[in-house]
């Protein structure tokens, strides 16, 4: 299913569902595991929806596992992302404001291996990072999963 990001458009359609997500950002070295997601091509964390019956920390990894192949244990929090400007359409009607929990976690093992839901994963260079196009909101995630010792709210 195709998405459109709407982030701070004043155009934007009214959201009509909030579901809570997870990203990870996972570390080895200086380098960051990203995907490169199926349904806009934007380069990513991986994550995704959480699921009745599962802890946040389980989405996370089952997400990560899934986009991946890579095996994580989730070991601290980078931040919460609510923005109400930031909305994602959806092919389906859906329109869906942001809440998304973004979890540090420690590589424990696995390939980069794409999915359904990646083209392409790989660890990228904190330096790289310029080069690729990502979504603002995702880019925030991934500097303060750099850069913060304390959790954003936001």
């Amino acid at each position: 299913m195709a998405r459109t990001e709407h982030y701070y458009d004043p155009q934007a359609p009214k959201a009509n569902s909030i579901v809570v997500a997870t990203t990870a950002f996972v570390r080895d070295g200086d380098r960051v595991l990203l995907i490169r997601r199926t349904d806009n091509g934007l380069w990513s964390l991986p994550g995704g929806g959480q699921e009745i019956g599962e802890y946040l920390a389980e989405t996370a990894v089952r997400e990560t596992l899934e986009e991946t192949g890579v095996q994580i244990k989730v070991v601290g929090l980078v931040g919460i992302y609510s923005d109400p400007n930031h909305v994602v359409a959806y092919t389906d009607g859906e329109i869906r404001q942001q809440f998304s929990v973004c979890l540090r976690g420690e590589y424990l093992g696995g390939e980069p291996t794409p999915s359904a839901e990646s083209s392409d994963v790989r660890w990228v260079e904190r330096a790289e990072l310029e080069e690729l196009a990502i979504h603002p909101s995702t880019r925030l995630r991934i500097e303060h999963g750099y850069d913060r010792t304390q959790p954003y709210i936001g």
